[in-house]
């Protein structure tokens, strides 16, 4: 079961409270995590990633265990403690202003 801390807007959005758990399909990977997201809370499809292109929206950012993995392989396996249940995922929506 991995665990995900979603922004303040998209727990409202989902209806949610707190962390989000997950069981993905296959190897934990950012991928596979979304996936599972996406199939749970339908209404967060398009606000996460493009509905088409499936690539991370602009201002958002994933984290794990204090790392930035917004960048990485959407593909590549999540930390370990991340993996386990040990750390959440952070899905952090981007500020950004002057």
């Amino acid at each position: 079961m991995i665990r995900v801390l979603l922004p303040v807007h998209l727990r409202t959005l989902a209806r949610v409270n707190g962390e989000v758990k997950v069981e993905p399909e296959g190897a934990p990977t950012l991928q596979a995590v979304l996936d599972a997201i996406e199939s749970r809370y339908p209404v967060l499809r398009g606000t996460i990633r493009d509905h088409a292109t499936l690539r991370r929206r602009a201002f958002v950012r994933f984290f794990g265990c204090e790392e930035d993995l917004s960048d990485e392989s959407p593909d590549k396996p999540l930390p370990a403690p991340v993996a386990a249940g040990a750390e959440p995922l952070l899905i952090i929506g981007a500020l950004a202003g002057g």
